[in-house]
């Protein structure tokens, strides 16, 4: 069974690269439909609703975190004990996993929902963006069983070895949600509660059609009845924690941005950072696709004590990465003013704003995918401590310290380069740690 299965490869350029193609693609695909419908928000609604996106994004930064920290902790377990050859016990978990998921998103709908006004206020809304957030999110925090699992399908079908599929439910996903966005929002007349409901749907998709796939048996990962095994769910937990450091980071970094924007230039300024968030997503896609790609393969190595294969892949990863990282860049610093142009029409104060931020910003792409890689391998090889140590700079640590710091010196250009610094700096760290340990994982 270890024979068939697509992680036992022997892994070329050629061949890695067309294994993590599907995720990538199916993540480069969620990042422009949620750019989509950001778009459909601030052109056919209005910036105030795009500004109350921005306002909401914390929590479901902490939802989407919480997803994929169980993803990809238990991915790791699971690709492991595959390679191992332990694939009874490799289903059981994978299935508790999956329950335990399905339970945390009831909880957190239902507890959400009892305290929706004060999480609202709570995020800073003003009273005039009160009623644009508390529709989107009451709406979202529904769908929230149906987020988690969607999450949870996209990583683990990769682990299946199965990322062609992957990459059907998030393309199937992004299409329902372009296409509702649009119905609910245009013939409907529904405003920001449609694009909520468009979004949503979109969740149910790969939800419904990842219950469907892991309940046929011929796949290598299928449901199974469950070991109640909590040390499964607590190893999950540590070994994805970087990635629930990571949103749940974002929700406050996310929160102080908005806080320094309104402070300093109002509802326009949070819908100027709201572009530039939501930009930043789409064009870091890449990255996280292809970490997300060829974590399972570098977990089922590791578990199979394939050292030879495992350098290999490494060796691919980072020459792949460099290019990548230079050629994002790239984009972002040519095409910055047709980007923001897409959300905000020329010579408004919120494209004006943005259009400075993209002189600034887009420095922070050639140094986070070395970081968002980097700490992808080490969850992958089951070292969710110093996972999370990179996630934690780069994403909390030194973006909170600089927001504090440089707006107060600079103005609004302190906001800017907030991000870049923080990457360039958790780079540094990344690097020292992969070469720390080189031989602990003979990866290198």
């Amino acid at each position: 069974m270890s024979d068939l299965n697509p992680l036992s490869q022997d892994f070329t350029i050629k061949s890695l690269l067309k294994f993590a193609f599907p995720t990538i693609l199916m993540m480069i695909f969620m990042g422009l439909y949620t750019v989509v419908d950001t778009i459909f928000v601030a052109r056919l609604v209005d910036t105030n609703a795009l500004s109350a996106l921005n306002i909401v994004c914390p929590v479901i930064n902490l939802i989407v975190g919480l997803g994929t920290m169980l993803a990809t902790g238990g991915s790791a377990i699971v690709a492991r004990k595959m390679g191992a050859g332990e694939h009874t016990r490799a289903t059981q978990d994978f299935t508790l996993i999956i329950s335990a998921g399905i339970l945390f998103g009831v909880l957190i709908a239902v507890l959400g929902t009892v305290f929706i006004d004060r999480i609202v206020w709570g995020l800073g809304a003003s009273s005039i963006l009160f009623p644009y957030c508390k529709e989107y999110l009451f709406i979202l925090l529904l769908f929230t069983p149906a987020s988690i699992l969607q999450v949870l399908f996209q990583n683990l079908i990769v682990t299946a070895g199965r990322p062609g599929m992957g990459m059907v439910l998030g393309v199937s996903a992004g299409i329902a949600n372009i296409l509702l966005d649009y119905i609910f929002i245009v013939p409907l007349h529904m405003g920001i509660k449609g694009a909520a409901f468009g979004t949503g749907i979109g969740y149910m998709i790969p939800a419904v059609i990842g219950l469907w796939f892991f309940s046929t048996k011929k796949n290598s990962l299928h449901f199974r009845k469950p070991v109640i095994d909590f040390s499964v769910l607590a190893e999950s937990c540590t070994n994805g924690f970087s990635e629930m450091v990571s949103q749940a980071a974002t929700a406050v970094t996310t929160f102080l941005f908005n806080h320094i924007m309104m402070k300093l230039l109002g509802e326009n300024g949070v819908a100027a950072i709201t572009i530039m968030i939501y930009t930043q997503f789409l064009l870091s896609a890449l990255y996280i696709g292809f970490s997300m790609g060829v974590a399972p393969v570098i977990s089922y190595n590791y578990g199979k004590q394939d050292e030879k294969q495992l350098k290999n892949v490494f060796c691919i990863c980072m020459r792949f990465i460099g290019f990548i990282s230079i050629s994002v860049f790239a984009v972002a610093l040519i095409f910055g003013s047709s980007l923001v142009g897409i959300f905000a029409e020329r010579g408004t104060p919120v494209y004006e704003i943005a259009q400075n931020g993209f002189l600034i910003f887009p420095f922070s792409f050639l140094f986070c995918g070395l970081n968002i890689f980097t700490s992808a391998t080490f969850t992958a090889l089951s070292n969710g401590k110093l996972s999370a140590i990179l996630s934690f700079l780069r994403t909390f640590g030194l973006i909170t310290v600089l927001l504090l710091i440089l707006p107060n010196l600079l103005g609004v250009t302190g906001v800017w380069l907030a991000v870049p610094i923080a990457e360039l700096t958790t780079m540094i760290v990344a690097l020292v740690f992969l070469h720390q340990n080189r031989e602990k994982y003979h990866y290198a």
